[in-house]
């Protein structure tokens, strides 16, 4: 995992900056999602027993914690990909959740597909490992 983490020196300027900003969006969404489930507000109970859960604020505070746990693995950059990774099964999961209930396909269900591109492709600018390891060929 060391491998990953490696100086930035011999990228170019806009590709570290992108990658900063992208992984830093993600981030601070996930801060937000996270904080708001902690907190037993009306429309997140509302949202979850819409989606089908129950209302049980209890399940809203494990999610939370899930998605915290998930941000702060992602912020280090030392275990970054194993944040990006678990991010991946947590965006999945709303992803599932949303295609049973029958939500809007571009803004609800495919949600989770864009905040997962942007959480891989900030790491992807950043590391030249992770593009060693899924090159794209142009």
């Amino acid at each position: 995992m060391s491998a990953i983490i490696e100086s930035h020196a011999g990228l170019p300027r806009w590709q570290t900056v992108t990658g900063t900003l992208m992984s830093g969006l993600i981030v601070a969404f996930l801060v937000f999602d996270g904080a708001i489930k902690l907190v037993p507000i009306a429309p997140v109970t509302e949202t979850m027993t819409a989606l089908g859960y129950s209302g049980d604020p209890m399940l809203a505070r494990g999610l939370g914690i899930v998605t915290l746990l998930c941000a702060l693995l992602y912020a280090i950059p030392r275990t970054s990909v194993l944040g990006a990774i678990l991010l991946t099964g947590l965006l999945g999961g709303a992803i599932a959740t949303h295609l049973r209930v029958g939500s809007p396909i571009f803004s609800h269900l495919l949600f989770g597909v864009y905040l997962g591109l942007i959480a891989w492709g900030g790491l992807y600018l950043r590391y030249e490992v992770l593009r060693k390891m899924i090159p794209f060929k142009v």
